[in-house]
């Protein structure tokens, strides 16, 4: 009998019934799939599909996490200081895998304290801090399809944990026995003797304070009668996005109603990611019929935030996310000079697949840029170094390709809540003055040269799958020479660890007439990235060379 099948007999036997009738349904394909690994544990911790097996989202997937990090708690903490946050966005299963989660740690003589309804990822980020929690977990799979779920792991700075915790956690992870190596205890008894408890109100209030300060009016008074069409895409945001903005004064605010209640199965938007043109479908048709100024998008966390604003002929224009971090970057430096209120030896952090341009904005300004890797969790990390170095101050803003930002030091992650406030107040100052972001954008690119930055996912599912992924960046690793008629001029690889950074599988190649490309396989999703950076006199330019690249990539992804 092989491993799968011995596996398999086993989860037959002994796993929680409401996962037998998938178990005893399937093909040999699907135990493959479902057995083959045991659902990797990283520093984004896990994700996965929802289903049976070891390869699975699924309440002893989750249970052996919790163990593990109860177990690295234990070790790590004194009993007054074993104290783990949770909280849950509206994804298929998400509260029960987090009842799941705080019964293990209640078991394990740790407190679990768990927000009382769903509640995005930056507040479960600034609870650990403001609970003074030796952990948080999060149950998200983000912006991802429908069928998958996760569990991230936040350490005692609010960050998302280091590779180094995550390992020592997978050993402890490793030690256990899914079944009989978890210490469990009912969520309803963990209640009602207090080895869990709710997060109180004043802590998601305290948040919501802590966004609403990151405003940069100072005493100016601007017209907040701008009309937003806002979509929560049936995830955590409706709640403290549409708070924040009402007590701040922007009331003229409507929201997405097929989109407005949370809904793990995204009926309107099967990739709940504001990065993708069909989830902002439904409210670029909301932002037409009610002629709004703005429409704004959060995913179901609410760590990523997407825009759209009319251009001079009405019709509504998408920007990604490397656009809205240069105009949030420049509004901050301006604002902040304008209100004197800029620190000494200010810090702007970008990961290494953002806009290079957002670095030109910040020499500017006089503000330093430091680039760390792809995750958020980096510049999280970049802040707890300057407050370890006695000036958080010097921090002012980070942001990220794919639509996360952040203005202030309250959390170490990106926040929507945050983003999503400060883009309407950028906007509303912007039109004080005459100036549509789209202006503002173009005005920028007058000012530091065009710049076009694409993303290409290219899928790898299952086994096979992955190994064909890892056979693809040992190839761009063998020496790739030119690519779309360009030669490679230099390439980086940060696999041993690159520029004081951790050692990660990243590969940037810079190629002859002002381009680059970065290539490295998802942390989280069975997916190869591919960044592409195009400097050209204007976008139409940039759009032909783009293609001549990206048609390349294609080709080489078939061979």
């Amino acid at each position: 009998m092989t491993n799968i099948e011995t596996a398999y007999q086993r989860w037959l036997k002994e796993a929680d019934s409401s996962l037998l009738p998938e178990l005893q349904a399937m093909g040999e394909a699907a135990k493959e799939d479902a057995f083959y690994r045991s659902l990797a544990f990283g520093t984004g911790g896990l994700r996965g599909v929802i289903g049976a097996g070891t390869n699975r989202m699924n309440v002893h997937t989750v249970a052996k996490a919790s163990q593990g990090l109860a177990d690295y708690v234990v070790k790590h903490f004194p009993q007054e200081k074993r104290r783990i946050a949770v909280s849950y966005d509206s994804r298929i299963l998400s509260d029960e895998f987090a009842r799941v989660a705080a019964g293990v740690f209640a078991a394990n003589g740790i407190r679990a304290m768990i927000y009382p309804q769903l509640m995005p990822t930056p507040c479960l980020s600034f609870a650990v801090r403001a609970l003074g929690c030796a952990a948080g977990v999060m149950v998200t799979a983000s912006h991802n399809p429908a069928k998958y779920n996760g569990y991230k792991v936040y350490g005692a700075d609010g960050c998302q944990i280091t590779t180094e915790a995550a390992k020592e956690i997978l050993a402890e992870i490793d030690k256990l026995d899914i079944f009989t190596g978890c210490k469990r205890m009912d969520f309803g008894a963990g209640m009602a003797n207090s080895a869990i408890t709710y997060i109180p109100d004043q802590v998601y209030t305290d948040f919501v304070e802590e966004v609403k300060k990151q405003s940069l009016l100072g005493d100016e008074t601007v017209d907040k009668d701008v009309a937003i069409v806002y979509s929560p895409l049936n995830g955590t945001g409706l709640k403290p996005v549409l708070r924040t903005l009402q007590e701040s004064g922007y009331t003229n605010v409507s929201v997405v109603k097929e989109q407005e209640q949370p809904d793990g199965h995204f009926p309107t938007c099967p990739y709940p990611n504001p990065e993708i043109r069909e989830a902002m479908e439904l409210g670029l048709q909301y932002a037409a019929k009610l002629q709004a100024d703005l429409l704004l998008a959060t995913d179901p966390d609410c760590d990523r935030c997407g825009i759209a604003v009319r251009d001079e002929n009405g019709e509504y224009q998408l920007l990604t996310g490397n656009e809205t971090g240069l105009l949030l970057l420049d509004y901050v430096c301006s604002r902040r000079l304008a209100l004197h209120a800029m620190p000494e030896n200010p810090v702007m952090v970008k990961t290494i697949v953002t806009t290079d341009m957002g670095e030109a904005i910040a020499d500017h300004y006089g503000v330093e840029t430091r680039n760390v890797l792809t995750g958020f969790k980096f510049i999280g990390e970049t802040i707890g170094r300057l407050e370890a170095e006695g000036h958080p101050e010097r921090y002012i803003f980070g942001f990220e390709e794919s639509y996360g930002y952040l203005s202030g030091t309250y959390v170490r992650d990106k926040d929507a809540v945050d983003a999503a406030f400060l883009i309407c107040e950028m906007f509303a100052w912007h039109r004080q003055r005459g100036v549509s972001l789209l202006q503002k954008l173009k005005q920028l690119y007058g000012e530091y040269g065009y710049c076009l930055n694409t993303l290409h996912s290219f899928a790898f599912e299952g086994a096979a799958g992955f190994e064909k992924m890892q056979a693809i960046m040992r190839s761009l690793r063998g020496g790739l020479k030119e690519l779309g008629g360009r030669a490679v001029e230099k390439c980086l690889d940060y696999a041993p660890g690159l520029d004081g950074l951790p050692p990660s599988d990243v590969l940037k190649f810079y190629l002859s007439g002002g381009a680059s490309v970065v290539a490295r396989p998802s942390g989280t999703e069975p997916k190869l990235k591919i960044y592409i950076s195009i400097s050209a006199p204007d976008k139409e330019t940039a759009e032909r060379q783009e293609a001549v690249l990206s048609d390349a990539l294609a080709q080489f992804m078939k061979q």
